[in-house]
């Protein structure tokens, strides 16, 4: 079984390494997906959702929430960011019925990436 959280963040960035108009300072509110995967435990719950979404505003959002990007990556794509959050929360989820699963940052509403570790 998956469970969910959807969030949503500001941020600024650039991106040093790409030759186009994104190479510039520009914002996104972005939507981050956090999914663990596990067994529902004698509550019924593969992880409450309170927990799950404590965990991902005090460990991720709080970094990334209002700020330039470019300060915890050099080159903050989508698919940096993607494995940057899955590095700071894969211990941090990880209990006896459940463990992360997947990663999904977008950056616009159809444009995203899926990462699984």
């Amino acid at each position: 079984m998956i469970c969910l959280k959807e969030f949503e963040f500001d941020a600024a960035h650039f991106l040093p390494n790409y030759h186009g108009k994104c190479e510039r300072l520009h914002g996104h509110t972005y939507k981050l997906v956090v999914q663990v995967e596990g067994t529902p435990d004698v509550e019924g719950m593969v992880m409450d959702f309170s927990l799950l979404k404590k965990t991902v505003q005090d460990t991720v959002l709080v970094k990334l929430d209002h700020s330039c990007l470019n300060d915890l990556l050099p080159q903050p794509s989508a698919e940096n960011i993607a494995v940057w959050v899955w590095q700071q929360l894969v211990y941090k989820l990880q209990g006896e019925n459940y463990k992360l699963y997947e990663v999904q940052v977008w950056e616009t509403r159809t444009s995203g990436i899926i990462y699984r570790g």
